[in-house]
């Protein structure tokens, strides 16, 4: 098997009636399947997916599902499904994604002619825009917040991509449709090489949501792998997934997990500096949150920085096994940048 697109369902169904059928219909080329792993639904989402099972959309992509008792949260759900998988490649494709025709050629078609490159994203767009787009030809379609052309992070790890600084996201208008190496690939249609996958570790599942695909991507990098954004292929992502943007339990969930990425993959010299920054601008974030009335977001920070530094001595031993193996200790695809700088400052939002 050349290639298992995997998509990681919870209480679903109705994503998956919507964004299911373009999976099914652009991925039916030889050596490929489709693997649904439902992660413990209380919905209908089982019983939807052994209907669909016998049709002939369903036998032509080789789809086939994977049912786990519980919930395991996204980084240990994907986890599971991918150590049962033989394929060379697995994407990693979030329920909300549509894709579009010949999608898996391009991005296959590199990996396999650069055996460095451990990881690759397609150019992510937002959904939401296409359809204001076919409503109304004049607004434009513009990137999507997770992934956009390709990621980076900064100085003080905060993530940034090819089209979409801090919450501006561009019109897409083909500046960004070269190949480009990145630091990150979206988690929403992240391709990776299944062999490497395992031997990294996969997600953090003690991460238990977000950030947990860029983690991973940070060791790729300090081991010595390329990663990549190859735009000739698109996928469409809707966002938001189980929770909204401003949700506090995701804004929890990204502060608390991006403070334990970098614990666990930065260096001393330069992890005491960017801690010591990051100390007052989120603080400063919280401040800003209580001012925009939302105190719940306000307080998810301020907890989000006290258990990480509760959580902190339990990721001390892969801290150690990161460094360790790392041929980079601080690898050069992290930007020089100060996003913080150079969006509330400078206004520079590309």
């Amino acid at each position: 098997m050349l290639c298992s697109v995997v998509i990681l369902n919870w209480n679903g169904a109705d994503v998956m009636r919507q964004f299911l059928p373009s999976v099914l219909l652009y991925t039916t080329q030889p050596e490929t399947e489709v693997v649904v792993v439902d992660n413990g639904s209380t919905d209908n989402s089982v019983a939807y997916l052994n209907a669909l099972l016998p049709t002939p959309e369903a036998r032509a992509a080789h789809l086939r599902v994977i049912a786990f008792p519980e919930n395991y949260g996204f980084a240990a759900g994907y986890n599971r499904a991918i150590a049962s998988m033989q394929s060379e490649f697995v994407v990693l494709l979030n329920s909300d994604v549509m894709v579009t025709e010949g999608w898996l050629e391009p991005v296959l078609e590199y990996m396999l002619q650069h055996p460095n490159v451990a990881a690759v994203q397609p150019k992510v767009l937002s959904y939401k825009s296409l359809l204001a787009h076919n409503q109304n030809t004049s607004q434009p379609v513009t990137f999507e917040y997770a992934g956009a052309a390709g990621g980076y992070i900064d100085r003080l790890g905060y993530p940034f991509c090819r089209g979409r600084i801090m919450n501006h996201v561009a019109e897409d208008k083909g500046q960004y449709d070269t190949v480009a190496q990145t630091f990150w690939v979206s988690g929403a249609a992240f391709f990776i090489r299944t062999a490497v996958y395992n031997e990294a570790g996969g997600l953090d599942d003690r991460f238990f949501a977000h950030m947990e695909e860029i983690d991973l991507c940070w060791r790729l990098n300090s081991r010595g792998y390329e990663l990549a954004c190859v735009p000739q292929s698109t996928v469409y992502h809707l966002g938001g997934g189980a929770l909204a943007y401003d949700n506090p339990r995701k804004t929890y969930l990204n502060f608390r997990n991006n403070l334990l990425m970098l614990y666990k993959n930065m260096p001393q010299p330069q992890l005491r500096r960017v801690l010591a920054m990051r100390f007052i601008l989120d603080y400063v974030a919280a401040l800003q949150a209580l001012i925009c009335l939302k105190p719940k977001n306000a307080c998810a920070i301020i907890r989000a920085r006290i258990d990480f530094l509760k959580m902190k001595r339990s990721f001390a031993q892969k801290r150690q096994e990161n460094l360790t193996l790392a041929s980079e200790l601080y690898p050069q695809t992290i930007s020089r940048r100060f996003i913080v700088f150079d969006y509330y400052f400078r206004r520079r939002v590309e």
